[in-house]
């Protein structure tokens, strides 16, 4: 697929991930329609990109609804969707906040399911691609991660079976796999008191930080080919031949940090959403309670 003049839509794409696809394919000449949280720093994005801004949680019916039909209206179609809105929150499950829990499975999972079910009828009406994007948390399922992976297991299940539900209406479904990027999520998580040291003390490439220039970069190469999955580092899709051994992996290793960090987190109120995304997503849930 040739990028330039087609209309791509990128869910949260205020910031991290998002915004650095954006620019990369506002660079090779595609149309950016930008829906997300964070209103001004959408739109400064979006300024950069030449795009436009759709303000919308996408948790949202309504709100998804009334962005996607603004950006058929505006650009006349949608060739590719890139379902990126994510957040993330720290705790263990015997003690988090209930509510930070639910919120992640709401954004991660149901916020990509209702994107891609309102953008639908416009990719195949254009026999366009779209990229859900899952993580190594849907293959490693590490402790104090529970909301996070069951999430993104959850959309790499989904991406697969809408693949084989699409695939004759000449509609392409790829899947994204990340590890640890350096973003305001990630970064915003390594200063917390108890994860922070959990997640960087992990043992070799488990642990380490890739530049979110290294997602961008290919992110793009995986829409110009349709392609089926896409992983960064490269490591990662050699990773999903072994997963039925990842589970004893974190057994063994877990014993030596998870105890006296879950007593920690138990004592304290130290479990929440985080980053500037888990602030807005956390924001957003607020406002819609107080509407309902």
């Amino acid at each position: 697929m040739d990028v330039a003049g087609k209309v791509v839509l990128i869910t949260g794409a205020a910031r991290g991930i998002g915004a650095e696809v954006a620019r990369r394919l506002a660079a090779k000449g595609a149309k950016l329609a930008l829906v997300g949280l964070e209103g001004e720093q959408l739109r400064q994005v979006a300024e950069q990109c030449g795009g436009r801004a759709w303000e919308a949680d996408v948790t949202d019916w309504e709100a998804l609804e009334t962005a996607v039909n603004g950006v058929v209206d505006h650009y006349g179609g949608i060739d590719v969707v890139v379902a990126n809105a994510g957040i993330a929150a720290t705790g263990f499950i015997r003690s988090m906040d209930p509510a930070a829990f639910e919120r992640v499975i709401e954004v991660n999972l149901l916020g990509v399911w209702r994107t891609v079910r309102t953008c639908l009828p416009h990719l195949i009406a254009s026999r366009g691609y779209c990229l859900v994007v899952s993580s190594l948390a849907a293959i490693v399922h590490i402790p104090g991660n529970g909301a996070y992976s069951a999430a993104k297991a959850g959309c790499e299940a989904f991406a697969d079976s809408l693949r084989a539900e699409v695939r004759h209406l000449g509609v392409d479904v790829g899947v994204a796999y990340f590890s640890w990027i350096s973003t305001d999520m990630v970064n915003s998580a390594d200063e917390h008191p108890v994860f922070g040291p959990l997640r960087s003390g992990m043992p070799g490439l488990a642990g380490k930080k890739y530049p979110v220039s290294d997602v961008g970069k290919a992110v793009v190469r995986a829409i110009t080919r349709r392609s089926k999955a896409v992983h960064v580092p490269g490591w990662v899709g050699g990773l999903k031949l072994f997963r039925a051994f990842t589970p004893k992996v974190v057994d063994r290793q877990a014993p030596k940090s998870v105890p006296a960090a879950d007593r920690e987190m138990a004592a304290n109120d130290l479990s929440g959403l985080v980053g500037p995304g888990g602030t807005a997503a956390a924001t957003s849930a607020r406002t819609s309670a107080k509407k309902g």
